[in-house]
């Protein structure tokens, strides 16, 4: 069985993979996608092209694209495949490309850094709200599924439940309303090697099933990771449905022909809301040759809101991805509880070291403690190698019955790789000195093993240089709440700017996504301690497990109001945002430093904020088209892209990047001018508070920017809802570093703040 796959990165602690295509040498057949733009109906060119290859010998045809937008994937030579992009009718022909996954206190915490008190909250949020989940799959049997107390499913609602391998109809119910995989059947009889599915729904990675009880899990009081991390698991509209579509293998590949399709059958199955915890590598992004790009964009159209991953390829500047305006953009933060092992050393000292441990060590379990470089062994490997204890480079008789310190600059082996080759000579414990993984916390089983950052990793280390006989013990993890200062945000997740892109600032917003605990298949051995049945539920981190946070806040949005537009809601979301820990200091980043717009967007969600926003920036689809247009579109493409569009457009012979700073969205980027010269913006908000409500503008900036906003008061009235006005920069010191700031729209109820970035691109 062929898949349809795209495989992009969802968010799990492992990093964005390198996007790989399909290589096809001339006279070879490979996978392409054959993007035609806008559907209803399909153009007889889409007809005659399809005609021509399902009259081909064998199977050409691997899905066909009619119900949000047109096109198809199918079997092509280089050959055919570029002379198939020079026919009329087609917007763009591009391999298959194969991506990779980015992979319940959150919600609480979330509640608590809360400080906007709401009118009223209806207890059935996110009742009759659909949830369209493209990810591994679902294991329908979790609690998390439960559709207890759940009225009929939506008379809209056009999905189907999909039978498949040990899955049936009846693995569907009212909380988990539809369900369908992707694969032809071929028999894979290409030669195509590339990863597979079986042909089923369910879960085999567990990956679908986490993001999908993050979302809208129904509560299970009692979850918990073997112990830790106790308490009741809800997502975050527990009273929304969910629709799933396997796009992705068990080892978490996913073709871009399954994506396609899976928007295309999400738009006529009638979801509200679409969460993606995946996406492509960072670079210079191709919004015609994207798969999500493409497949969001129509979804867009039809009002549905799309949500997804920003990426795990931080801290690298210029790393985010799924950047298309019409994308709500997620960056992954931490909560306010941390996974402690602790290090006792030297009888008294004690390291608060992180990661998860069920190790059987104990305070009276005292253990001789070296180091890596001390520890060398093997002439063939140097210094480095033993002070990163690479397996092989350590002797035996130096480690055997003690405790290892080991340093992580090298990230050829994953820590657990590093003690086993350790164990298996004799040593007991290791110390592992990162920074990044005392942030996040890894599984390490049975073995006791710590993490600890490098000022910790610098005093034991000091204490083994300054004593003859050092010794030391490592502590089964605990779970400290309340941990302070929360929220920072994962080293891992991607940031910007937008690479190509310095007019539009990308991740959107911030979400929980480091150490999140949510649903598991049950099967899942592998995840199993020695003993141990499988967990009901995991902890996993990573931009994968932000995104379905905001998710089901946005499905809450919409439920409350079900009549605003896409773009409406990711206002109210991205300006009601939170800038502050719970230290009340601002947000940091994972190196200490003050979380920028580059980091966090607008900043970490509000479960409440987003429900009365006041004013909101309503996005059109003419902004997105006029976007195109200033990226460099052209006007006979975009024509092809969307059927909007009257017959007299044309982009404007003006067209060009900096145009795109005038976008209506809830966010500000311009490229600075030059100093004592003035850019201007204009933007536009539309009063959803009371009728009569006035605001007046409160400008953060640094020192070295003068910012102007005309008008500086809104008054809004029964006959004046929406409200121009105009953001007026002036750059009075020349700076090498990009500049940052806000603006907000306040009263004595409301606070609709918008960031802002002037670039030094200048």
């Amino acid at each position: 069985m062929r898949a349809y796959y795209s495989t992009f990165c969802l968010v799990v602690v492992a990093l964005f993979m390198a996007t790989s295509f399909l290589t096809v040498e001339s006279g070879n057949e490979g996978v392409y996608i054959v993007y035609m733009g806008a559907a209803s109906p399909p153009t007889a060119d889409h007809a005659q092209i399809l005609t021509s290859l399902l009259t081909r010998k064998g199977k050409s045809v691997i899905a066909t694209y009619s119900k949000g937008f047109s096109g198809f994937a199918a079997r092509l030579t280089a050959e055919e495949a570029e002379a198939m992009a020079k026919r009329e009718g087609v917007v763009s022909v591009f391999p298959d490309p194969l991506l990779q996954l980015h992979t319940t206190r959150s919600w609480d915490f979330l509640k608590y850094q809360t400080d906007l008190k709401i009118d009223s909250v209806s207890s059935e949020a996110g009742d009759d709200v659909i949830v369209g989940i493209l990810d591994t799959g679902i294991w329908p049997e979790s609690e998390s599924f439960s559709d207890k107390g759940m009225g009929p499913i939506p008379s809209r609602w056009k999905g189907k439940c999909m039978e498949g391998q040990n899955f049936t109809k009846s693995n569907c119910n009212r909380k988990l309303i539809g369900a369908r995989y992707y694969e032809d059947d071929d028999g894979g009889g290409d030669g195509d090697d590339s990863p597979r599915p079986s042909g089923t729904p369910r879960d085999e990675s567990g990956h679908g099933t986490h993001v999908a009880s993050t979302v809208a899990g129904t509560a299970v009081p009692g979850a918990s990771y073997y112990g830790l991390a106790a308490g009741s698991a809800a997502g975050g509209s527990p009273r929304s449905r969910i629709a799933m579509y396997r796009v992705c293998t068990a080892g978490g590949g996913c073709f871009g022909s399954a994506i396609l399709k899976a928007f295309d059958d999400a738009v006529a199955d009638g979801v509200d809301v679409l969460s993606l915890s995946l996406g492509g590598s960072p670079g210079n992004p191709d919004f015609d040759s994207d798969p999500i790009a493409i497949g969001a964009f129509h979804a867009v159209e039809k009002g549905i809101v799309v949500v997804c991953s920003a990426g795990n390829s931080g801290p690298s500047a210029s790393s985010v991805v799924n950047v298309a305006p019409w994308i709500l953009t997620v960056a992954a933060t931490s909560i306010d509880r941390d996974f402690e092992a602790r290090v006792f050393f030297g009888g008294t000292t004690i390291i608060k070291g992180g990661g998860i441990n069920f190790s059987t060590l104990n305070k009276t379990s005292v253990y001789p403690l070296t180091d890596g470089f001390s520890a060398m062994g093997n002439s063939s490997y140097d210094h480095d190698d033993a002070k990163n204890c690479i397996p092989g480079s350590l002797d035996a008789e130096r480690v055997r019955g003690k405790i290892v310190l080991c340093m992580n600059e090298d990230k050829n082996y994953l820590a657990l790789e590093k003690f086993s080759s350790m164990k298996a000579i004799g040593a007991v414990g290791m110390i592992v000195v990162d920074n990044n993984l005392r942030q996040v916390a890894s599984k390490f089983g049975v073995n006791p093993i710590a993490s600890v950052n490098e000022d910790d990793g610098h005093e034991i280390q000091t204490y083994i240089n300054s004593e003859s006989h050092p010794v030391a013990t490592i502590l089964p993890t605990r779970v400290i709440a309340n941990y302070k200062p929360a929220p920072v945000v994962g080293y891992f997740s991607s940031r910007g700017p937008t690479y190509g892109i310095p007019n539009l600032i990308k991740p959107d917003i911030a979400a929980p996504g480091v150490s999140i605990l949510a649903a598991w298949p049950s099967r899942d051995k592998g995840e199993a301690l020695p003993g141990k049945d499988p967990p009901l539920f995991d902890i996993l981190s990573g931009t994968s497990m932000a995104c379905p946070h905001v998710s089901g806040l946005a499905a809450n949005v919409k439920s409350l109001h079900p009549t605003w537009p896409e773009s409406v809601i990711r206002s109210a979301i991205m300006t009601s945002a939170i800038q502050t820990n719970n230290l009340h200091t601002p947000i940091t980043s994972n190196d200490g430093s003050v979380a920028t717009p580059y980091d966090i967007g607008a900043g970490e969600i509000s479960v409440t904020g987003p429900l009365q926003p006041g004013l909101v920036y309503e996005t059109q689809t003419m902004d997105y088209i006029m976007f195109l247009c200033n990226i460099g579109y052209s006007t006979a493409m975009i024509k092809r892209i969307t059927s909007s569009l009257p017959s007299n457009f044309s982009c404007p012979s003006s067209a060009k990047t900096d145009a795109i700073s005038n976008m209506n969205y809830p966010s500000i980027a311009i490229l600075g001018p030059t100093k004592g010269a003035v850019k201007t913006v204009t933007r536009q908000v539309t009063n959803v508070g009371d009728q009569d409500e006035t605001y007046s503008c409160v400008v953060e900036a640094p020192a070295s920017l003068d910012v102007e906003v005309v008008p500086n008061t809104l008054k809004f009235s029964k006959n004046v809802n929406r409200i121009s006005f105009q953001v007026k920069f002036k750059v009075t010191a020349s700076s090498k570093e990009d500049l940052f700031g806000s603006i907000t729209w306040s009263n004595e109820k409301y606070k609709v703040r918008s960031p802002f970035v002037v670039s030094n691109s200048y």
